[in-house]
């Protein structure tokens, strides 16, 4: 049988949720699931933000950006290694992507670099509208510095959380509580899944109440279809809410499965070689995914050929992600580093994560991987 790379995890309980919706016959896009999804992932990360459940993660990145006032030939300042899916609500906007390299330390983005390009876009009256970081792999951004200094120059602070639900920050703050607006995702491969589906997260009621507006096709308060603006249909279904809903009861249990598998990568890959993916001090990573680096020169055998191997043998894996500044898409695009997120593309492989991988098939990928470098 094949092994994932990280596929759903039910519960059980999700099915109770979804037979509620069809009983009351709330299959449309809204309904009593949806809410009480909406209040269960606010109270998980502590009670004092406003969620709005959304048709996926990126859905959640567009209105963010569009509601911090992004607009056509903005500068938007973001990860350069990060899905597509975060990055292209910044073309849906008409905005130009500036993209920032990693810090060696933490694979997250790199803030010195970005303290100093803002100094210097201030002296010439050039600041970006907002700045995007990614949460890697359910690593936390370092989010002190960057809301400080994205406070001091007025710069709007829209974190991408999609990887990290149920990680923490310094002193417990919950992934997916900063910056001006915070986006998560519920896609089937993360660490809770509604199917498809992702949610805003602000401490600002107002921009929670204009991304319920907005994401509902914009509909003035009138009796009939009145438009002053446009919209978008990116509201979350009532039927996927409920599977949220089951999937948000074993959020930690989850999260502490995926922390186990990637000690025990840790232990029994810990050779010269091979280097994972550092946890910042203080934070607590949910490692939605093992990322780890292998180095041909010390190894004998490069990234790509235990990727391939692997998937002869069944076992899924991934690279980590290519960096946007390297895609065709955006050639040409200003990109400000010195490639050690090239570096983590070139070498990184993703290991399967799941929560629902078993002791006996990380067995299997382990002693399969060490048997391609025992061979090389």
């Amino acid at each position: 049988m094949r092994i994932w790379l990280s596929k759903p995890h039910m519960s059980g309980r999700e099915r109770e949720y979804v037979s509620e919706a069809f009983d009351s016959n709330f299959v449309a896009p809204l309904g009593p699931q949806l809410n009480a999804f909406e209040k269960s992932v606010s109270d998980y990360l502590g009670g004092h933000v406003h969620c709005v459940g959304l048709s996926s993660g990126s859905a959640a990145l567009h209105l963010a950006l569009r509601l911090v006032g992004v607009n056509k030939d903005d500068e938007v300042w973001i990860s350069s290694m990060t899905f597509a899916g975060g990055i292209f609500p910044v073309l849906y906007q008409g905005a130009k992507p500036v993209f920032f390299d990693l810090d060696a330390s933490s694979w997250t983005v790199y803030c010195d670099l970005l303290e100093e390009e803002l100094k210097k876009a201030n002296a010439k009256n050039a600041l970006p509208k907002a700045i995007v970081p990614t949460d890697l792999y359910g690593q936390s951004v370092d989010l002190d510095p960057l809301e400080k200094m994205t406070n001091q120059y007025g710069v709007a602070l829209v974190v991408d959380s999609a990887e990290s639900l149920g990680s923490s920050y310094k002193k417990g703050r919950k992934c997916g509580t900063g910056g001006d607006v915070s986006i998560l995702s519920f896609n089937g491969n993360k660490i809770i899944t509604t199917s498809g589906g992702g949610m805003l997260v602000t401490h600002n009621e107002k921009i929670a109440d204009e991304a319920r507006f907005l994401a509902t096709q914009a509909r003035d308060n009138a009796p009939h279809y009145e438009h002053s603006t446009y919209g978008y249909n990116y509201r979350l279904s009532n039927i996927c809410a409920g599977i949220g809903l089951g999937q948000m009861e074993v959020l930690d249990d989850r999260v502490a499965r995926r922390r186990e598998i990637n000690a025990r990568y840790r232990k029994e890959l810990g050779r010269s070689g091979i280097q994972f993916m550092p946890e910042q001090k203080g934070c607590y990573s949910s490692q939605w995914l093992t990322a780890a680096t292998f180095d041909e020169d010390i190894l004998g055998v490069c990234r790509e050929t235990i990727r391939l191997k692997l998937m002869q043998d069944e076992v899924e894996t991934r690279p980590l992600w290519k960096p946007m500044h390297m895609q065709p898409l955006f050639e040409g695009t200003h990109y400000i580093g010195s490639g050690f997120d090239e570096a983590l593309f070139a070498n990184g492989l993703c290991l399967p994560s799941g929560s629902c991988l078993t002791e006996a098939e990380q067995t299997e990928v382990i002693e399969r991987i060490l048997d391609i470098i025992d061979q090389a």
